[in-house]
């Protein structure tokens, strides 16, 4: 009797883990006219529920799949525990995720800000309100889900950036190496907007929830997240930022992240 309770508690735990889906979908964008390949990691979804929904942003030369098994390892078993719906598109190696004024193709910032948003909510068993939607991202996705969540301030309840690279102006080389340049064109005739310090005044009236971290040695990104911090305090704009040990690598923000995504649950259950 004890092993035939034993087969039926592993056969109940195997329906219910089956029930979790990893879907690998092509969105298509009609401002860019492509499809963008997009990652959705859904719970255990139940009859008549919906869920909250995070938008994560990969960094620079990464994509959804290197985000679940190297960036984010723990991101599937979180969906359930959480339940939540988390969403991945495809960066495209180095967009940026802007709305480049040079690429007609590469209009990111429309696409996960807008097109993506609207595929989502009407596919999947979403809470369509803004406290119930966030955005996050690392290194360039820290930058894009800074300006893509700030942007679009009314649908995007939290935003959360890890080792974000959040100031162009001194990224020094960093700008043609990781060729921002291609998509925004010369720093020196570069669209002011989309310089994050620039966002600073439309976050203090956005009613959002902001969260930030970086490295201690990320000697790149520590010192434009400091300086980034110290404006939002200036300015008296309620935000969490931490710093702990760490460069700028998987190991760092697999952890930061994962501990975001916590932050972003208890946001969301408020």
């Amino acid at each position: 009797m004890k092993k035939f309770i034993n087969i039926v508690v592993v056969l109940t735990t195997f329906v219910q883990l089956s029930a979790q889906k990893i879907i690998h979908q092509e969105v298509f964008s009609p401002k860019m006219n492509k499809k963008i390949k997009t990652i959705i990691i859904t719970p255990n979804v139940q009859p008549n529920t919906t869920y909250p929904s995070v938008y994560i942003l990969h960094g620079f030369s990464g994509n959804p799949d290197r985000t679940i098994k190297q960036d984010i390892p723990d991101l599937v078993q979180k969906a359930e525990e959480y339940k939540t719906i988390y969403v991945l598109p495809d960066g495209n190696y180095s967009s940026w995720y802007v709305d480049s004024p040079i690429l007609k193709d590469s209009q990111y910032q429309t696409f996960i800000g807008k097109e993506l948003v609207d595929f989502i909510d009407k596919n999947y068993p979403i809470k369509a309100e803004k406290k119930f939607r966030g955005i996050l991202g690392w290194s360039m996705g820290g930058y894009g889900a800074t300006n893509i969540g700030v942007t679009y301030n009314k649908t995007f309840g939290i935003v959360g950036s890890s080792c974000g690279a959040l100031d162009f102006s001194s990224f020094g080389g960093g700008y043609n190496k990781y060729m921002v340049n291609n998509v925004l064109g010369p720093f020196e005739f570069i669209n002011p907007n989309f310089l994050t310090d620039n966002k600073v005044k439309l976050m203090a009236g956005a009613g959002q929830s902001y969260i930030f971290d970086c490295g201690t040695e990320d000697t790149q990104m520590i010192g434009m997240n400091r300086n980034f911090h110290k404006k939002l305090t200036e300015l008296k704009i309620q935000h969490l930022y931490t710093e702990s040990l760490g460069i700028h690598d998987d190991k760092y923000w697999s952890r930061s992240l994962s501990e975001q995504l916590t932050l972003f649950d208890k946001f969301f259950k408020q």
